[in-house]
């Protein structure tokens, strides 16, 4: 019997290895410290500020090793640390807070091995440093504005329908709904139950004063809390992702926090003003016949409300939503036919409707936009959490000219602010005001000394098996030790090649213990091509044995691993998933290296011949 693999399955070996390797050699090139410059404000990063950014620096005697503008952003890469932290300071003193400087590393592959898609693993927080916060969602902010909804529906559904009623409002207890008669409120208790299956109503009538009371249900309330988590949380990723921070860890912990990872980013007041800001617009008919001498000392009709206008000045609006920006699936900053800054805005099926019906209806009336955006107050309410302030203004304000549909334009902006709310509203509005109750920040030094002790940790222990495989196995661990190797340069690999893999602390322990988990493969092939031997088979035999009847353990073993690594992932968050991953990938590998690529290797040294002897 001879052992030997057909030409196509020893190339396989080679391509998978290779592949594995060329994906994890960019890790080789390590990371260049680099100044990082974004425009907020309104404020744009043009050839202009890089020129400034590169002269300033060249003046005050800092070497700048490239210098990069790409999708708005200036990303500057110098020297060394010392640099990075004087060209930072440089920098922000010269731009102005009009401009964000952060510090930033920025992988130092070179361009022809980008170009071939090869770029190193992301780094986790703890490796990379950047900036956690724990943010808390303002559920009684979500059910309010559910109310809001609630309370315009049922008027439009009651007007409908032709039941008079008297007042629809919000209370501490719920909505109540007035009405002149019992006859009415009795109609409309029949209708809204039909209607509206996610609340619950109950008579609130005292004597003369007929009204009915609609509650959410538990089950609606629970619901609505959920949706305002979720939302938010796929709000704030779209939020990142539109600013450019790499790799972000966005997740829930419980019912109403949110957990946000920012790696590389060392900007905390940068971090707030992205995840914080809570744009979101709303359409309101202007009330006409408001008396705006009246009006200036607050003195208004029922219906309407006082809001300050952005140039200045007040504008009396109905209370009465027309349209939420929920509805806004896309928003472009653009110009008009005089240059002058506007926001186009698309609508989703429903809001076009809703729009194409309001519009309709009013055409030759005035309707205004009303901004809306929360800011964190500095202060604490009752129970601890932290204040919002409401900040609302009118933007625009502009007469309907003919029924609108799907798409729309805002003007009354400058540049910089249709560029804003522009992103803001193409991320999606939070659907509810977010509070952090915790934020930590580790900075990129501290990083690199998780990095060195881990990598260190990793090597010792490596060195250690490598040493101890060779005494015992002699030939045959050697070549342990080079599916080791390979083992070990595949995960690199496969850890770089995933968009969404991302290295943390705890993941470098998950590749110590796949170094052991590799081997442990090949100690018991090894242990059983042992007994073959001493059982009398042959060479060939014994190989053949070892191989084929020590497959069946490592499978089992690595399997049951392969499933534990698999619920820590799904269960787990952050530090847990980073060791999970790792774990996973590494299984897989140390698989194909113990069982694929060690008999490849057998089998191209004695596979062949007729040996009466191993060195094993």
């Amino acid at each position: 019997m001879l052992n030997k693999y057909p030409l196509w399955k020893n190339l396989m070996v080679i391509i998978i290895i290779a592949i594995g390797a060329f994906y994890a050699v960019p890790n080789l090139f390590g990371e260049d410290h680099a100044v990082q410059v974004v425009g907020t404000r309104g404020a744009d990063v043009t050839v202009t500020t890089q020129t400034q950014v590169n002269d300033l620096l060249q003046s005050k005697g800092i070497g700048v090793k490239r210098s990069e503008l790409e999708n708005g952003q200036l990303l500057v890469r110098v020297n060394n640390a010392e640099q990075q932290l004087l060209a930072k300071e440089a920098i922000a003193e010269a731009l102005g807070d009009k401009f964000s400087v952060a510090l930033n590393l920025a992988p130092a592959t070179p361009a022809w091995l980008e170009s071939l898609g090869g770029s190193p693993m992301k780094l986790g927080l703890d490796l990379r440093g950047g900036v956690h916060f724990l943010m808390e969602v303002d559920m009684g902010e979500a059910i309010r504005k559910m109310e809001e909804a609630k309370i315009a529906d049922f008027r439009s559904q009651l007007r409908e329908e032709g039941i008079r009623y008297s007042g629809v409002k919000a209370t501490a207890k719920g909505i109540e709904i007035k009405f002149r008669d019992a006859e009415n409120l009795a109609k409309a208790e029949r209708f809204l139950k039909s209607r509206s299956n996610d609340m619950v109503f109950s008579d609130a009538s005292q004597g003369s004063n007929f009204a009915l009371m609609a509650t959410m249900s538990e089950v609606y309330l629970k619901q609505v809390k959920e949706d305002a988590l979720s939302q938010n949380i796929t709000t704030i990723r779209n939020r990142v992702n539109e600013l450019g921070v790499a790799e972000p860890v966005v997740q829930r912990q419980g019912a109403e926090r949110i957990i946000v990872e920012l790696p590389g980013v060392q900007d905390t007041a940068r971090a707030k003003e992205i995840l914080g800001a809570t744009a979101s617009i709303e359409f309101h008919m202007v009330d006409e016949k408001a008396d705006m001498n009246a009006a200036q000392s607050g003195r208004v009709s029922p219906g309407s409300e006082v809001y300050p206008r952005r140039e200045g000045g007040i504008a009396v609006l109905k209370k009465e939503v027309m349209l939420t920006g929920d509805h806004i699936t896309g928003a472009q900053p653009s110009f008009d036919q005089y240059s002058r800054p506007q926001v186009s805005i698309s609508l989703d099926a429903k809001g076009g409707n809703i729009f194409s019906n309001v519009t309709k209806d009013n055409i030759g009336k005035p309707m205004a936009t009303l901004f809306i955006e929360y800011k964190d107050s500095g202060k604490r309410n009752p129970d601890g959490s932290v204040k919002m302030d409401k900040i609302e203004e009118v933007i625009s304000v502009a007469t309907i000219q003919a029924r609108l549909g799907r798409n729309f334009v805002i003007t009354g902006l400058s540049h910089g602010e249709a560029q804003n709310l522009a992103l803001l509203l193409r991320a999606g509005a939070l659907i509810a005001p977010v509070s952090i109750v915790e934020e930590r920040t580790i900075g990129p030094s501290l990083g690199a000394e998780n990095i060195e002790n881990g990598v260190q940790a990793m090597l010792w222990g490596m060195a250690v098996v490598l040493i101890f495989m060779l005494i015992y196995y002699r030939a045959f661990g050697v070549i342990a030790n080079l599916a080791l190797c390979a083992n070990l340069i595949m995960v690199v690999g496969v850890m770089s090649m995933i968009p969404g893999a991302v290295l943390t602390l705890p993941g470098i322990a998950g590749m110590v213990l796949t170094v052991g988990m590799a081997v442990d493969g090949n100690v018991l092939i090894y242990e059983r091509i042992r007994e073959e031997l001493r059982a009398g088979r042959s060479v060939q035999q014994a190989i053949h044995e070892g191989y084929g009847n020590a497959f069946s353990t490592i499978a089992d073993a690595n399997i049951t691993t392969f499933i534990t690594a698999l619920i820590l992932f799904a269960v787990g968050s952050g530090a847990i998933k980073g060791f999970a991953v790792t774990l996973m990938i590494g299984i897989a590998t140390s698989m194909f290296t113990a069982i694929v690529g060690t008999r490849a290797i057998v089998n191209a040294m004695w596979g062949g011949k007729r040996v009466k002897k191993l060195s094993i």
